[in-house]
């Protein structure tokens, strides 16, 4: 016996919301992570010699992923800033007010 599913309204996507606050947090983390390993990478690179694996090219390789994933949580960051600049992030709370007597 399968469960029932429930009924899709259709609605989903306009009323789905994305936590942009913390994506945008995540996204400079992960952009900061892949610079300094795309800088790490491109050192060892430099350094290494001809020769069995792990060698310059192995270590460029790595370099260029790290770059072409930083490009991807930049992009990320700029896509983020243009939907908080529009409103399209979360509500923000509402300030309970306090009575003064």
């Amino acid at each position: 016996m399968r469960p029932q599913e429930t009924v899709r309204r259709g609605t989903e996507p306009v009323t789905a919301r994305t936590d942009l606050e913390l994506r945008r947090l995540l996204s400079r983390i992960f952009l900061a992570l892949f610079v300094c390993g795309a800088v790490a990478f491109a050192v060892l690179a430099a350094a290494a010699g001809p020769g069995p694996a792990p060698n310059g090219d192995t270590y460029a390789v790595f370099a260029a992923v790290c770059t072409g994933f930083a490009g991807i949580a930049a992009l990320d960051l700029m896509v983020i800033h243009r939907r908080l600049a529009a409103g399209q992030g979360r509500p923000a709370r509402p300030r309970s007010r306090s009575r003064r007597r």
